[in-house]
């Protein structure tokens, strides 16, 4: 059964060796200690351990110094007396298998995911709806689905609601009240999430989860990737930072079968500088994580929070934290003294140890250290040196981050944002087509050729035909034709008045349909 060395008691070799058992990984973890103590070094070691193992491991770079992980360390006088101390012998500078990620596709693979994989209850817990808004928000997906209406980015989700608010006559007959207040606040949630980063998240092409989960190599040599997610600008977006944790757990969750009892974990995920996490996230979200928590170690997840003090985390996710390792804590005031108290009273105490003393006065490097046994039971607390890392200690280059992104197999699947057709454009589009619909005048069909001229048209083809014939310049209308003038005859013969309708007929169809017909008669005979 593959171990995970953590470090050792110092002076007694092999025999002193402190490691977590592979098989229990999964029952989750805490690092936790003042800034300065060696939290990031032991985090280091942890992923190195678990990747040699053949386990993925994920976790975010906060500052940007973990990066150097996926570069050799080289020697050191200071890692040669450590490892002599410890009694270890197979040590070697060794790079391990990293791969980049940043939610704002800068300085690695961009990671997006779609609103519609975050699902209503999530987006609810998210933008902290209350239950009549939840309600509405599971509306909004229920119609969605019903008209084929894929939501991807956060345009499509607002075009969703808007939608909703016009047309809320027809959805309240199918659904029941629909309130345009709720919907207004939903709409403004919205904007907010996206200006605090949501607009890049949401988008396509969305992460597959499976790159995540990668391992390279075969048989004994079989690595896991250590996944960096690039923490430095994404932690001025502490919602964003929440929203990717949960929505990524969940997916997990969603998507892995169960494993029962295995001897290693599928993937180890830590959540470095947690505390800023449980400060932002609100009361719901956190419902949500300690219930993801919870229930995911049964799909062989492993969750670690890393922080500066175990009261960073709430009681109900510290209770499922199994495996803890304590750096130093500085008790200079009252508050300081309380909380080492209560790091010291969540180890199983050590007879030989003054568990609150130690803490205070813990080197860099040093940490108080207590695992699951085999029947998954905390060991007694031990003080315990850190092995050194096999990666180097600090951030990689850029000219070395932007090498190591151009040669991953990844390079090019997730750098350009895919904006295809979802509900903002087809919605837009109805939107439009109604209003085009409404302006558009009438139409007169047009007359076929088997359909008689209309009145109006007739008395149009007169009167053409009537402009066209010779007239007398001195007759104006046809009223006029038969008028009595002063001073010339008083009537016009029946030959010249018969003649002048048979040539104004001669410009009409009728007149031209009677002439037709008068010369075929003339031919006959």
């Amino acid at each position: 059964m593959p171990d995970v060395l953590i470090g050792g008691l110092a002076g007694q070799g092999p025999k002193g060796h402190i490691t977590l058992a592979g098989a229990l990984a999964n029952r989750h973890g805490l690092v936790a200690g003042a800034t300065g103590t060696g939290k990031t070094v032991t985090l280091q070691v942890l992923a190195e351990e678990f990747s040699r193992m053949g386990v993925p491991v994920f976790t975010a770079d906060v500052k940007g110094d973990l990066s150097g992980i996926a570069a050799a360390g080289a020697p050191h006088p200071r890692v040669d007396e450590r490892l002599a101390s410890l009694g270890i012998n197979d040590w070697q500078p060794q790079a391990a298998p990293v791969r980049l990620w940043d939610l704002f596709g800068k300085s690695g693979h961009a990671v997006r995911a779609s609103v519609a994989s975050m699902g209503p209850e999530l987006m609810s817990t998210l933008l902290e709806l209350n239950d009549t808004q939840s309600g509405l928000m599971h509306l909004a997906f229920d119609h969605a689905e019903r008209e084929g209406l894929e939501l991807i980015d956060l345009k499509d989700l607002i075009s969703l609601l808007k939608h909703i608010e016009r047309e809320r006559e027809g959805f309240e007959e199918r659904y029941g009240s629909v309130s345009p207040q709720s919907l207004g606040a939903m709409l403004r949630r919205v904007h907010v999430l996206a200006t605090q980063g949501g607009e890049r998240f949401f988008a396509e092409p969305a992460l597959d989860i499976n790159d995540m989960l990668a391992t390279t190599g075969e048989g004994d040599q079989t690595r896991g990737f250590i996944n960096l997610l690039d923490g430095r600008e994404l932690m001025q977006s502490p919602r964003l930072y929440t929203t990717f944790l949960l929505w990524f757990l969940s997916t997990l969750f969603r998507t892995l079968p169960e494993r029962g009892d295995a001897d290693r974990p599928v993937l180890v995920f830590f959540f470095d500088e947690a505390h800023l996490l449980f400060d932002a996230a609100p009361k719901a979200l956190l419902e949500r994580l300690e219930q993801t928590v919870r229930l995911i170690r049964s799909k062989g997840v492993g969750v670690y929070f890393v922080t500066q003090s175990p009261a960073d985390i709430p009681d109900d996710v510290l209770g499922q934290l199994g495996n803890r390792i304590q750096h130093a804590l500085r008790a200079f005031t009252p508050r300081d003294q309380k909380a080492v108290k209560t790091a010291a009273e969540t180890f199983r105490p050590n007879p030989a140890l003054d568990t609150a003393q130690v803490i205070t006065e813990l080197g860099v490097g040093e940490a108080l250290v207590s695992v699951l046994d085999s029947k998954g039971t905390p060991t007694q607390v031990e003080r315990t040196l850190i092995a050194p890392p096999r990666g180097r200690i600090g951030p990689l280059s850029d000219i070395e981050r932007t090498a190591l992104l151009a040669s991953s197999s990844l390079a090019g699947r997730y750098d350009e944002v895919i904006d295809r057709e979802s509900a903002h454009e087809r919605l837009e589009a109805q939107l439009t087509s109604s209003a085009t619909a409404q302006v558009r005048p009438e139409e007169t069909p047009a007359a076929t050729p088997d359909t008689p001229p209309s009145t109006a048209e007739h008395d149009r083809s007169a009167q053409a035909a009537a402009s066209a014939a010779p007239r007398d310049t001195e007759h104006t209308s046809p009223v006029a034709e038969s008028a009595p003038r002063s001073g010339g005859r008083q009537r016009q013969g029946v030959m010249e008045t018969l003649l002048k309708s048979v040539m104004r007929a001669l410009g009409s169809q009728l007149g031209r349909t009677l002439i037709r017909s008068l010369l075929r008669s003339f031919t006959r005979r």
